[in-house]
């Protein structure tokens, strides 16, 4: 008994029609004309017997069909380009895919790659930013570098660097109205926390400084935007 598929072409014009709810957004996004996808979405509801979209003032809205439709299939391409990847990563002859955080990347790795190029030009660096360990050590990863005690069973864990908290700074910080001279300054000015405030915590500990709120000041999700929000 064979499956009963639909034109393939016409299912993606239908998930980005559906995602961005404009023929012309999807249009932009798969690189065809409004026309084309106009006739894509045309020849899916000839083919379902159902119409998918509806128009009400200027704007474009599902269907109830529509809308259970969507919701059914908007991973389905998601999940194709991710295994395509995979499957590319396992079979590619000198390549290197490495896991890490995002700000790690950001920071650290990216301004390095080009040196790194030159060095192996044999070898193609494939960067995976993730938030997370847990989600980083899949199959088609060769390398993660994230940060941690190192007992992440069944892998090999070398130990790259000790960490060390410094608080940094503008330096306009420094010559401002409320100039930053000694660690008892900072209570005039703005703390930024890194995920959670128990690194100033910390850090004030060291100093043996504890008239200062650490409870104030915005909390980033990741290192590269705490650092831009401090520049």
């Amino acid at each position: 008994m064979s499956r009963r598929l639909p034109p393939l072409n016409a299912v993606k014009a239908f998930e980005a029609a559906a995602r961005h709810l404009s023929f012309t957004r999807a249009a932009e996004e798969l690189f065809v004309t409004q026309a084309a996808v106009s006739h894509q979405i045309k020849a899916l509801e000839d083919f379902l017997g159902l119409k998918l979209f509806r128009r009400k003032n200027r704007s474009l809205l599902l269907t109830e069909e529509g809308q259970s439709y969507f919701l059914d299939i908007k991973d389905i391409f998601t999940q194709l380009a991710d295994a395509t990847d995979r499957l590319l990563a396992r079979s590619a002859i000198g390549s290197l895919t490495v896991s890490m955080s995002p700000s790690f990347a950001i920071q650290w790795l990216v301004p390095r790659l080009a040196k790194f190029s030159e060095k192996n030009p044999d070898i193609d660096v494939r960067i995976k930013a993730v938030d997370t360990e847990a989600s980083s050590l899949t199959d088609d990863v060769d390398v993660a570098i994230y940060y941690g005690l190192g007992n992440w069973p069944g892998l090999r864990a070398d130990k790259l660097r000790n960490e060390v908290l410094i608080p940094v700074c503008s330096p306009m910080l420094l010559n401002g109205p409320k100039p930053l001279s000694k660690p008892s300054d900072l209570k005039h000015h703005t703390l930024l926390h890194d995920m959670s405030r128990h690194d100033w915590q910390a850090w004030f500990r060291q100093c043996g400084i504890s008239d200062i709120n650490v409870n104030q000041g915005p909390i980033f999700s990741h290192s590269s935007l705490v650092l831009q929000a401090a520049a």
